[in-house]
């Protein structure tokens, strides 16, 4: 194989013919994960370009994605357990119930955001 660069002529220019190497398998990415291609995409696009170069990028992100989902749940756990969210506070008072889930998840959250996806 030769790793002469082939060129084609477009108008007075000379582009290479590059080709991306093939992905090693199609990744279904979840919210974690296409959040975080979105901040590479926009924040660190060099090395954005050098994952999608090598075939990486998808692989990378599906990391991350399970990385995220498995913090995610570990921390709404720990939470609900240091704050005494249990099931019989929500056969008791479901409305107290909601209210502490929804401030337990925004704040596992923002620290996945924090700690995985915004890296």
């Amino acid at each position: 194989m030769s790793n002469k660069i082939q060129y084609r002529r477009v108008g007075d220019y000379l582009i290479p013919n590059l080709i991306l190497p093939p992905e090693e398998a199609k990744v279904t990415l979840g919210k974690w994960g296409i959040m975080h291609k979105t901040y590479l995409e926009k924040h660190k696009y060099v090395f954005f370009n050098t994952l999608l170069m090598q075939g990486k990028l998808y692989q990378h992100c599906a990391e991350v994605e399970r990385q995220a989902r498995d913090m995610f749940d570990t921390l709404i756990e720990q939470m609900k357990a240091a704050e005494g969210v249990t099931e019989q506070l929500k056969e008791e008072n479901q409305l107290e119930w909601v209210q502490r889930m929804n401030n337990i998840q925004q704040q596992a959250k923002e620290i996945v955001l924090d700690e995985l996806i915004y890296k």
